[in-house]
């Protein structure tokens, strides 16, 4: 039986998506609780599964479209044997459109029969490959593609840039077909949320920047001494993330304003640390949160963030999972960036950027002498909104966080 596949509601007050890659194809089988398709939202891709066993019918939507909550973007078949319409079903999917049949008397679905008006084609010419010979809009696409690439064969190209200034020659000026092409793509709506809240952030906040350096000697002293046995108890990596995790929020406890926001002509001062850890996607920038991450062991804090990190890859990441946060760490060096100014999350008031850990002389104190010798170093950032954050607090929070991590024995001992 024809039953229609509806975008799902995806979270409060989020009213449009955007469809993404298609993970079956029209006709094909899938059994109940398969992916079918993916959904963007602002804030996370989510797939829709298959409610039942049976066969994918026609796909309403393209990757990119933008589609409402409730809205039909395609058209499922509970049978995987018979999937001939049944008798006297009132469902647009089980008659052919207008009464017209395609080329195998099988139905044209609608999306297809609009593509045939709109493009004056011939329906008999088209072959069907729907279940119970539907003809799809992608059978009507593929025969216009083929008639498409058939005119190109025995038609000269045609330049699709024309010249900037008058040439004696525009051979020469004019480039042909497929030369300097471009594609347009629309924005997904992640990437649209991203931007506005960038934005936002530049136009709303007064943001600074300071930087400092870190010597990574102790951390990384530790992390090798005992990352076998923390690796064997908890399954878990021990990562650098842990480290600035907690050096993080023994500065904030110092630094409240940073961990602070404006809301309106008030400060709320928060005395919970809810650390957004961003992480870089291949369809944008999400920030998963660590709720009160003060109360977390380095154990928890890894499991957590590799839990997001698998959350992500195979997009079961929550709108839960996302929301709130107190202060965002990022790290660039991930991907071998030396230095940079990240942008604040609003309406949080700061944001610490790490990056990549670099061999460099330096100038080191031993036993009271002075030495030339060279060190892992780390530069790191934080962007802070100067309405409610004071320079001296900004710096005074960097030095604070470098001296911990410098001597890590500073977390347990509080000093």
């Amino acid at each position: 039986m024809p039953v229609e596949l509806k975008v799902p509601e995806v979270g409060e007050s989020i009213t449009e998506v955007a469809i993404g890659r298609w993970l079956k194809a029209s006709g094909e089988s899938v059994k109940r609780d398969d992916p079918i398709v993916e959904i963007e939202t602002d804030k996370v891709t989510l797939e829709l599964p298959a409610p039942a066993d049976g066969t994918l019918g026609e796909l309403l939507k393209e990757p990119g479209d933008a589609a409402i909550v409730g809205e039909v973007i395609a058209y499922m078949d509970y049978s995987e044997i018979d999937d001939t319409p049944p008798a006297g079903s009132d469902s647009a999917d089980a008659e052919p459109a207008d009464g017209k049949p395609s080329s195998s008397d099988g139905p044209i679905m609608p999306a297809a029969q609009r593509l045939i008006e709109q493009n004056n084609l011939d329906a008999s010419a088209i072959t069907p490959t729907g279940p119970g010979g539907r003809m799809l809009k992608e059978d009507v696409k593929a025969y216009m593609d083929a008639g498409d690439k058939t005119t190109k064969t025995k038609a000269p190209s045609k330049p699709t840039v024309a010249p900037s200034a008058p040439s004696t020659s525009s051979q020469a000026t004019t480039p042909s077909s497929g030369d300097r092409a471009e594609q347009v793509v629309p924005m997904t709506p992640m990437r649209k949320r991203i931007a506005e809240r960038l934005v936002d952030a530049q136009q709303t906040a007064a943001l600074l920047t300071t930087f400092n350096e870190i010597d990574m000697s102790a951390v990384m002293a530790l992390r090798s001494q005992y990352k076998d046995a923390f690796q064997k108890k908890y399954d878990i990596k021990l990562g650098f993330m842990s480290f600035f995790v907690k050096a993080t929020i023994d500065a904030l406890k110092q630094f409240p304003a940073i961990n602070a926001e404006i809301r309106g002509t008030d400060i709320i001062y928060k005395d919970y640390y809810d650390m957004g850890i961003a992480v870089g996607t291949g369809k944008g920038l999400v920030v998963p949160v660590l709720r009160n991450a003060e109360r977390m062991s380095f154990a928890e804090v890894e499991q957590a963030i590799a839990g997001f990190g698998q959350k992500i890859k195979d997009n079961k990441l929550a709108l839960e999972d996302l929301q709130g946060g107190t202060f965002t760490i990022t790290n660039g060096g991930v991907f071998g960036s030396l230095l940079s100014t990240p942008i604040v999350n609003p309406p949080q008031s700061g944001v610490l950027g790490m990056h990549t850990i670099q061999r460099r002389p330096v100038a080191v104190t031993v036993a009271g002498k002075e030495s030339v010798q060279v060190r892992p170093m780390m530069y790191v950032a934080l962007t802070y909104d100067h309405r409610l954050v004071d320079g001296r607090e900004a710096v005074s929070f960097l030095i604070r966080i470098k001296q911990t991590l410098e001597d890590p024995a500073r977390m347990l001992m509080e000093v």
